[in-house]
């Protein structure tokens, strides 16, 4: 390939099945407030977007960052347990990057996490090997569907946005993917292809990445 190209894949719901154990997580949390959420309103509602962004939205938007801190610590503790018993990379990811640096695509990680949940998904299953550069919720000041983690992690990568194709579970990253100046390729671990059908930077949806070719992804750039 001559041309330089690059993959973005959000980590969480896009390189690991977890985001029901998020939402789980962020119910518990605020059940102890007092305070109850339909799973699936919640979902559609805050994936993809910050810890801190979600904690002001449902506490209130002049908590204090250290206090927000405290917070989302709780929170991404109750998730780490939840979810640790289950954790492993989705059906045909591993050898998908692997074929895909070996075509000389550069790969990148453009999360909303914070820097441990990225500690205890990518360097505890051994993926961040995989990866270029890695870039998540601590980089950028706003999370998804701002542009602003997609642009970074093309950024650090030197290739031009249009020469990226993000990797994404939900809306809201789609759409910062369309911000952003990328295509995007869906997987359907948590919400189905319907859920995506407004957004035309959308040029696959898939279940896992089993069946995805390199070379027509690439050729679509």
């Amino acid at each position: 390939m001559t041309q330089a190209r690059a993959f973005i894949f959000d980590m969480d719901g896009t390189i690991v099945d977890n985001m029901a154990f998020h939402t789980d997580s962020w119910l518990e949390f605020f059940a102890r407030r007092g305070k109850t959420y339909e799973a699936d309103a919640f979902f559609r509602e805050t994936a993809g977007a910050q810890g801190r962004e979600i904690l002001r939205a449902r506490l209130g938007p002049d908590i204090p960052d250290d206090e927000i801190a405290v917070l989302a610590q709780e929170k991404d503790v109750l998730y780490r347990e939840m979810y640790g018993p289950h954790r492993r990379a989705i059906e045909g990811f591993e050898h998908f990057v692997t074929s895909a640096r070996a075509a000389g695509v550069k790969l990148a990680v453009a999360t909303s996490a914070p820097p441990k949940n990225i500690v205890f998904t990518l360097d505890e299953l051994d993926l961040r090997r995989h990866f270029d550069t890695v870039v998540g919720a601590a980089d950028v000041k706003h999370g998804k569907p701002h542009p602003d983690v997609f642009l970074k992690a093309a950024e650090q990568l030197g290739i031009d946005p249009a020469a990226c194709i993000v990797f994404e579970d939900a809306p809201m990253g789609v759409e910062a993917a369309r911000r952003a100046g990328m295509r995007a390729v869906v997987i359907t671990t948590t919400l189905p292809a319907e859920a995506f059908a407004e957004f035309d930077n959308v040029i696959r949806v898939v279940d896992d990445y089993a069946d995805l070719d390199i070379g027509s992804l690439c050729a679509s750039l």
